[in-house]
């Protein structure tokens, strides 16, 4: 291979942006696409979730620049995103076949119908390629585009292609072999059909496990609070136990919908936490675009046994993810706001649960969830906050907390779960305990019950056994089970 010297060169009559070296080449260069190609995701879902989480005022603004088109909105997004190229979920696959070329002499460019600005930063960080193309403001380089720009470089099939999607079609036409990766079952037949030995790299389909992880199903036994007001209110009907359990239903949908908005707006900090790395939209596991797609349905299946349930339960719900959803992109970088509305979250739940039997709650009941839950809330930021410390990283950006408030943080938790029990010290002395418990003086014996455990909590997550949610920590807790069970013989001795 001869190569000459390195060159910017200025394309004026090639509708993108283009930087490519001046190279007269014996070997045929490669060519690679990079949203779903060369990583496993899409930068305009990325920058866009990125910027709504960031600025979501600008973000919303931004969607007028469709109006100028694809191209314009890519630009708008990019300007506005904080991209980082570093922690992208890069396919390794497609990282092996890039170097095999490049040690075999062949020149390698990165071509992408991702905005200029990305796709420079992903190919200065990577060193791998020769050039690079992408959308500049008002050309975007997809389809027919990417074909005619890279037959006018390389001339018709004078390159090699790989990519991923049916756009790439046109491309695959005009290049002289085709690879593919996680290709739809439509463009694959049509790609075999162009390309009789076209090269289809292995994937890994989203599994099971994979959906359930994503879907968060091991938090919906935090909905199992809509069962408190049952129990306290003793109202064992059939058809009280029923609306309670399409409640825990329709809470459970509403809570994945919210999910799966958080983990698109957290993407660039989950990928360089320590274990949130490892959740699917983080790590390619799962197509960004399929989870976008499932957020209505799960939130309108939602919605619609909401309304079942009763249209005062339906207004709950619904208040309950906008809520959650402020959280999401506003609420959780605010100090003390954030374990606020997570303490309100779960009072909503059991809110809730009256609302879906048609109960009034007690007050005491109410005051007894606000400071129990923020306990628990202000446990979760300790715990996050103590693995930090001890893996010596520096403060969270994404939260507005710094480590050297973990002594504060935990003596905040400990008073509110104390706080709690003084709560239901005053409830038991009321006049109310006695409507509804034979044996109240038996409720007593809860307060140092509950003492022991909120205790044990924070001494367990100050010796590093909570790692991030305390009521997961506590479902799986043998000592915490115990603890429940306990609480509930005591309620049904003093009920009978």
């Amino acid at each position: 291979m001869i190569a000459m010297p390195f060159q910017e060169v200025s394309v004026t009559s090639a509708p993108t942006s283009v930087l490519l070296r001046d190279v007269s080449v014996i070997a045929t260069p490669l060519v690679v696409d990079l949203d779903g190609t060369l990583i496993k995701s899409d930068l305009l879902l990325e920058t866009f979730f990125d910027a709504a989480g960031q600025h979501p005022l600008q973000a919303i603004g931004a969607i007028g620049a469709l109006g100028h088109g694809k191209a314009a909105l890519k630009a708008r997004l990019a300007s506005i995103s904080s991209f980082d190229p570093e922690f992208l979920p890069y396919d390794p696959a497609v990282i092996s076949i890039i170097e095999e070329a490049r040690q075999a002499g062949r020149p390698v460019y990165l071509a992408s119908a991702s905005n200029e600005q990305l796709v420079k930063s992903v190919a200065d960080h990577l060193g791998l390629f020769d050039g690079w193309m992408g959308s500049d403001s008002e050309r975007n380089l997809s389809g027919r585009r990417k074909a005619d720009l890279l037959v006018e470089k390389f001339g018709a099939h004078g390159f090699d292609y790989i990519g991923n999607d049916k756009a790439d079609l046109d491309v695959w036409q005009v290049a002289a072999s085709a690879i593919a990766v996680r290709t739809s079952a439509r463009t694959r037949h049509a790609l075999d059909k162009m390309h009789s030995h076209a090269v289809h790299l292995p994937e890994r389909t989203p599994t099971l496990k994979s959906w359930l992880r994503l879907l968060r199903v091991h938090q919906y036994v935090k909905n199992g609070l809509l069962l408190v007001p049952l129990m306290t209110a003793h109202l064992f009907q059939l058809t009280a136990l029923v609306h309670a359990l399409l409640g825990i239903v329709a809470f459970s949908l509403c809570a994945s919908s919210v999910y799966l908005l958080n983990d698109l707006v957290d993407l660039r900090s989950d990928r360089s936490h320590t274990t949130k790395h490892l959740r699917p939209l983080a790590c390619g596991a799962i197509p960004l675009g399929q989870a976008v797609a499932l957020m209505p349905v799960l939130l309108a299946t939602s919605m619609a046994i909401g309304w079942f349930v009763s249209p005062a339960f339906f207004a709950v719900l619904c208040g309950y993810y906008a809520l959650t959803t402020a959280y999401s992109f506003v609420l959780k970088r605010k100090m003390l706001v954030d374990v606020v509305t997570l303490a309100a979250l779960y009072s909503i739940r059991v809110i809730a649960g009256g609302v879906a039997i048609d109960v009034v709650l007690s007050e005491w009941l109410l005051g007894f969830s606000m400071f129990i839950f923020m306990s628990l809330a202000l446990i979760k930021r300790y715990a996050e906050l103590a693995v930090r410390l001890d893996l010596g990283l520096s403060d969270p950006t994404n939260r507005n907390y710094k480590i050297g408030d973990l002594q504060i943080v935990a003596t905040m938790a400990t008073v509110c779960g104390f706080n709690a029990v003084t709560v239901l010290a005053l409830y038991i002395s009321s006049p109310a305990v006695h409507v509804l418990y034979r044996e109240p003086r038996v409720l007593w014996l809860m307060c140092p019950v509950i003492m022991y455990w909120t205790g044990r909590m924070m001494l367990m997550t100050h010796r590093r056994f909570v790692t991030e949610d305390p009521i997961i920590f506590a479902v799986r807790d043998r000592v915490s089970l115990l603890t429940l069970g306990t609480c509930f013989t005591i309620l049904v001795a003093a009920y009978l």
